[in-house]
């Protein structure tokens, strides 16, 4: 089928002609100016021409009436791009060539002098596209008959601990084998086997993606950009020009709201490709809030085929499981989704046998990349569940069944490691002590149903084994600290962190710590990213590290001065102290200017520069056909939630009346923001749960706004929302610490899902569980039409 698109419309899945709906708003005087303030006159800015189609040829691709327009200064193609670019797998390039795989697709960018202008050229370009048979669900993508999406797979450069399956649709296979899982089901009293099924969702962020490029006439590329990962864009943007990292800036201020959305390089390469046709020009591109839903990264979906099997004596003998993920048309982060899942496939459980494949599937849907969770909630969803059904049909009590066959200190994982000291009973015991488990409470109101759920999790942090972080502390002149990072404010707290960090290690009052900002790969300490929940925990690593390389000089310079050892000096309240002379010295005499020599000949010290950094070394690799090696990750954070709910019988509708969350954090730094994280994450695992799901109708969005796509509101908030803080220490964290930003909202799903099952005999095995499908599960239950 060969099909022309022009300038006005595209095809709607239902065969009518329906307006772009990535038209933009007109943009007003005052918002022009704000930008001429920041960037000057020379600013130009970007609109972006995209696949209607989900899968489909490009025939032919013709600009000319685009750029005939007063004022339109460039449009670019994929004929513009170099190399492909990618975090694990390098499977895209910035503008499509050749072929177009999703709904919102690249295929070209007009520059002009304003945006309404852009948006109009763009609607002069015309594209002759082929469509092609696509591939909408990731069970149907891996089979041998499915149309190949990326038929040149084997070509792609990939990371070592991925692997793709060259002539299919398979970007990644992990595989994890330990014992042997089909002698092991002859030992079974009760199995359990289901399919679970998570839709795409959207992250959300109420800043959307938003970038401004400019390539000055040296050839060097500067990019604003609201962005987790401004290292990771210079490296990334850098190497699909064939440009040195040293010639990309990348300057991050703090991003309003991020959750995965703005890791790595999504919509920011499109704005440096254009720049590069206009150098000099600032070009400024942003998604607006419908190209957010389905041009951004989504939330991979997921199929899940779990199998669990245990003995009469409630313990766990064997686990098989199968996950297909929706990963999209690009998977190059999502590969490390699957990678995650697949060796964290048990959950916190104690299991002798496992077999597991994780697959990651390429689709014509919107492209797969992290979100909050990054994997672990999709997968507990299933995992959490399926342990109910196992303690449901052994008579146990559901606790009881948990406490039974959860990881404790010295427990063999299934990657075959020993934990560390993990605190995921305590969790469970006071979660379901906070909720009142075991004691039936009644309902509000006749026609609703009470019931009571708890589910348990585990999650490491996502990454290659060399993912690094450094800081540099500065002391001003009046002894004030500046601390350089490169680590990300999302609003999760993470500078906070950093100060309190900064101050205790370095013994000064935390209101003299100033974080140095905005993130700028020019000046700022390198960061990997902000993601995975890392940052407490590595970053806090490498400012410990560069506040005892401070601490260091400082004492060999007052030694000296004071002919003493270093061992018998500290600092404390901005005081270089000593424990055997009792002598003093406030930090602002001697951090910039040094101190003079008792003879006076001179003086001795300098400016107090300290430098720090942190990798972990211990990470292992994993065997590609077991999975199994000494070390997986670095640790693990665990925890517990437990809902109390109301399920109304005559809507269908959920209310959450209290949801405990308890959580090992290894040693909570900040409790206020910690509590804040499990509160935050209550809140987004529940409209996750209860109202989200990016609707796609034969690949084509059809939900992209906020008017048919809810997310929670005040009204949605659980009536208690109780949080719990388990302290377990963490060997290499700093002061025992672990990060909890994504853990929150991990078992939440899965814990509505167990306290519907309890308050109204209801086993839902696909999200979300909106009202109305809650409604009709009731009516069929009750033998209803």
């Amino acid at each position: 089928m060969t099909e022309k698109v022009g300038p006005k419309s595209f095809p709607s899945p239902i065969g009518e002609s329906v307006p772009r709906i990535d038209a933009l708003p007109k943009v007003t005087g005052e918002a022009k100016f704000t930008d001429d303030i920041q960037f000057g006159a020379d600013l130009l800015y970007g609109r972006i021409v995209r696949s209607p189609h989900p899968h489909a040829r490009i025939k032919r691709l013709d600009v000319s009436k685009a750029l005939a327009l007063p004022g339109v200064k460039a449009v670019v193609t994929g004929e513009d791009c170099k190399d492909r670019f990618g975090l694990y797998l390098k499977d895209r390039y910035t503008f499509c060539k050749e072929r177009v795989r999703y709904v919102g697709d690249p295929v070209a960018g007009v520059v002009a002098t304003s945006e309404n202008l852009a948006e109009e050229a763009s609607r002069l370009v015309e594209v002759e596209y082929e469509v092609l048979e696509p591939v909408l669900d990731p069970v149907a993508g891996v089979q041998k008959d499915s149309p190949l999406l990326h038929p040149q797979l084997k070509d792609y450069t990939v990371a070592s601990f991925i692997y793709p399956k060259h002539g299919t649709n398979i970007s990644n296979h992990f595989k994890l084998r330990k014992g042997d899982v089909e002698k092991a089901w002859s030992e079974c009293s009760v199995i359990v086997e289901r399919e679970y099924r998570v839709p795409h969702v959207q992250h959300t962020p109420i800043e959307p993606h938003i970038t401004v490029a400019k390539q000055d006439r040296s050839g060097q590329i500067t990019l604003w950009a609201s962005s987790q990962s401004p290292f990771a864009q210079r490296d990334l943007i850098a190497a699909s020009l064939g440009m040195s990292p040293r010639d990309v800036r990348v300057i991050s201020p703090f991003v309003g709201g991020g959750f995965g959305s703005k890791a790595g390089v999504s919509m920011e390469a499109l704005a440096v490709i254009m720049a590069q046709k206009v150098p000099g020009h600032p070009v400024k591109v942003r998604l607006t809030r419908e190209e957010e839903f389905y041009c951004a990264f989504v939330r991979q979906g997921l199929v899940a085929k779990i199998k669990v099997g245990a003995d009469a004596h409630g313990k766990l003998v064997a686990m098989k499981t199968e996950y297909y993920w929706d990963a999209g048309a690009y998977t190059e982060y999502g590969v490390n989704i699957t990678r995650a899942a697949g060796y964290s496939c048990t959950g916190p459980y104690d299991v002798p046998n496992v077999w597991t494949d994780s697959y990651c599937v390429y689709t014509n849907h919107p492209v797969g990349g992290p979100m909050r969770g990054f994997g672990m909630p999709e997968i507990h969803w299933g995992i959490e569940q399926t342990m109910d059904q196992l303690a449901e049909e052994l008579g146990m009590d559901k606790l009881e069944f948990r406490l039974k066959n959860c990881l404790r200190e010295g427990s063999i994982t299934a990657t075959g490691s020993a934990i560390h000291p993990i605190g995921v009973a305590e969790c469970a015991a006071k979660a379901a002590e906070a909720i009142d488990w075991g004691e039936k409470e009644s309902s509000s109101a006749p026609h609703k149903l009470r019931g009571k759920g708890l589910a348990i999790m585990w999650k490491a942090p996502a990454m290659p084994p060399n993912a690094g972080s450094s800081a540099l502390i500065r002391f001003n002149e009046d002894a004030t600290v500046s601390v350089g990072i490169g680590g990300q404010e999302l609003g999760q707290g993470a500078h906070t962190i950093a100060a309190q960090i900064a101050a205790a290690s370095l013994g000064v009052p935390m209101d003299w710590i100033r974080i140095s900002g905005p993130i700028d790969t020019q000046y700022s300490p390198y960061e990997w990213q902000t993601v995975a929940s890392r940052i407490t925990w590595s970053m806090g690593n490498a400012i410990i590290d560069a506040a005892k390389d401070a601490r260091r000089q400082i004492f060999d310079l007052v030694a000296q001065q004071w002919e003493e050892t270093p061992a018998d000096l500290d600092i404390r309240d901005g005081q270089v102290i000593s424990y055997k002379s009792e002598r003093s010295e406030p930090l602002e005499n001697l951090v910039v200017y040094g101190l003079p020599k008792e003879d006076d000949s001179g003086w001795r010290g300098g400016p107090i520069i300290g430098r720090g950094s942190f990798m972990p070394d211990y990470v292992s690799a994993l065997d590609p056909e077991t999975g199994q090696g000494p070390r997986a990750v670095v640790h693990f954070t665990a925890g517990c939630q437990a809902v109390d709910l109301e399920v109304d019988t005559e809507t269908g509708k959920i209310e959450l009346l209290r949801v405990v969350s308890a959580f090992d954090v290894g040693k909570a730094i900040n409790p206020d923001q910690v509590r804040a994280q499990m509160e935050g994450g209550v809140v987004q695992g529940a409209s996750t749960t209860l109202l989200e799901q990016l609707r796609l109708d034969e690949g084509f969005p059809i939900n992209a706004s906020f008017t048919d796509y809810r997310i929670a509101s005040t009204m949605d908030m659980p009536g208690e929302n109780i949080s719990i803080i388990v302290e377990v220490p963490q060997d290499d964290g700093p002061w025992g610490a672990r990060g909890i930003g994504e853990h929150s909202m991990v078992p939440t799903a899965p814990a509505i899902a167990n306290a519907l099952a309890d308050a109204a005999g209801l086993r839902i095995l696909d999200l979300p569980l909106s009202a109305e499908r809650v409604f009709n599960a009731l009516r069929e239950k009750e033998g209803m039409p």
